[in-house]
């Protein structure tokens, strides 16, 4: 594996880390806040694609604005 793929990979864990805590504090604030189980679950599972989506348009962005895209 090269360097470059094994940076890519360690991006993609890292952002998915981050997707997957942000769904947890949301889903735990839900319930503190008296939500249903599955309201908070959806709130959860709302904030993980949001995360991943909004990475995705940043990274897009940077790619693009950088021209390192394609």
């Amino acid at each position: 594996m090269s360097d470059h793929a094994a940076i890519i990979l360690l991006a993609c864990v890292l952002v998915t880390l981050i997707a997957i805590l942000a769904a947890t504090a949301a889903g735990y604030l839900a319930r503190r806040g008296h939500a249903t189980y599955p309201a908070a679950f959806s709130r959860a599972a709302i904030t993980f694609a949001a995360t991943l989506a909004l990475t995705a348009t940043v990274t897009s962005a940077m790619a693009t604005l950088t021209g390192k895209a394609g």
